[in-house]
């Protein structure tokens, strides 16, 4: 598949696993990767299990493209916010294990899934952006006012607020923690007894469920990318 990600098929879902050596940095070659393996899980049709390297899940954005605030920016922007809305959109279960550090763009993957499982551990899961001099484009803004509890909305984005894994259930970044070692085997467990629904059932209501968070999302990407506000 890619020297950045793991493709396996098992019996009642497909893994994806991202593994850059690193802190998995959403690079162009990344979401390139990424989105090649949910192209082969779209057509295995079984749930997806999104996985990162052991501690740390995402960092976010490749960082040595986004300190140059400039073309090449905007559109590693615009390769998150695709991958975002294809996850909001799948037409198959997503679940997420959340392997450790969630940051930034990683947080907005959180945000995108349908089952998100972290990691016991003293792990970092949030939206760090205004702590680090960066506006979060708008895409991001709806993920977290679609997705994370009134109670800590305004904390989270406009404070760079950041989580440990318990924490991030209450705030909505996670449904649940378990045990490192138990992360994969809990997964595996769930998409066992996701294999029960019926996919084209899962995928209309999953539409339906999402229509005013999907509708809000694509106002936010004419902002951010038609108009030019993602970068504040």
């Amino acid at each position: 598949m890619s020297d950045l990600i793991q493709f396996t098929e098992n019996n009642s879902h497909s893994l994806i696993v991202m593994d850059d050596g690193k802190a998995n940095a959403l690079s162009f070659a990344m979401f390139e990767a990424l989105n090649a393996a949910l192209d082969r899980a779209e057509q295995a049709g079984k749930a997806v299990v999104l996985a990162g390297r052991a501690g740390k899940f995402s960092a976010g954005f490749d960082l040595s493209v986004m300190v140059n605030m400039d073309e090449g920016t905007i559109k590693l922007l615009r390769e998150g916010a695709e991958l975002s809305r294809r996850l909001l959109t799948f037409p198959l279960p997503v679940v997420l294990t959340v392997s450790g550090h969630a940051l930034a763009m990683g947080a907005l993957l959180c945000l995108s899934a349908d089952y998100r499982i972290g990691a016991q551990g003293g792990f970092k899961i949030g939206l760090n952006e205004v702590a680090i001099g960066m506006t979060l484009p708008w895409f991001g803004i709806e993920l977290a006012r679609g997705r994370l509890t009134t109670t800590h909305f305004d904390s989270a984005v406009g404070l760079a607020r950041i989580y440990d894994p318990e924490s991030a259930v209450t705030a909505g970044y996670l449904d649940e923690v378990v045990a490192a070692e138990d992360l994969l085997s809990r997964a595996t467990e769930l998409a066992d007894s996701l294999a029960g629904l019926n996919l084209e059932a899962h995928c209309k209501t999953k539409a339906r469920t999402r229509e005013d968070l999907l509708a809000r999302f694509e106002t936010a990407l004419e902002r951010d990318f038609e108009r030019g506000e993602a970068m504040g």
